[in-house]
């Protein structure tokens, strides 16, 4: 892999995700924001934040693979929720979760959470854009 995911000494370990990602593949690969859209185009988990991370990390697995890599490429993960509060972040760990199971891996890059105000359509609620790195 072209990815080493560290916690270094100094700074708090965080269970969702390492706070430094090293690179040392060749390909860099940029993933769009994905939202909770399937692969006719409808929203999936219409209202239902878990349902609509669990998507959208479903569907930056598909690009990453399209790419010829996986989450284990990842480099760096920016997640983007409307309205976001402390309150949903259990909703958004049960909806990694569940991608996680899905994908067998678990998606631990250094990430970024913004709360938004809107996204492109109103039913989405999350989206994710991901930089990998592959060999």
């Amino acid at each position: 892999m072209a990815i080493t995911l560290v916690n270094p000494a100094g700074l708090p370990e965080v269970d969702a995700y390492r706070q430094v990602s090293i690179a040392s593949g060749s390909k860099l690969v940029f993933v769009s924001g994905q939202v909770a859209w399937n692969a006719e185009g409808a929203t999936v988990g219409e209202g239902d934040l878990a349902a609509q991370v669990e998507q959208c990390y479903l569907n930056v697995g598909t690009a990453l693979a399209a790419a010829g890599g996986s989450f284990g490429d990842v480099a760096k993960l920016t997640v983007h929720v409307v309205d976001w509060t402390p309150e949903k972040m259990p909703l958004l760990l049960e909806g990694i979760a569940r991608a996680a199971a899905k994908l067998g891996v678990t998606p631990v890059a250094p990430a970024t959470l913004l709360g938004v105000a809107a996204l492109d359509v109103p039913d989405h609620l999350v989206e994710v854009e991901a930089t990998a790195v592959v060999d």
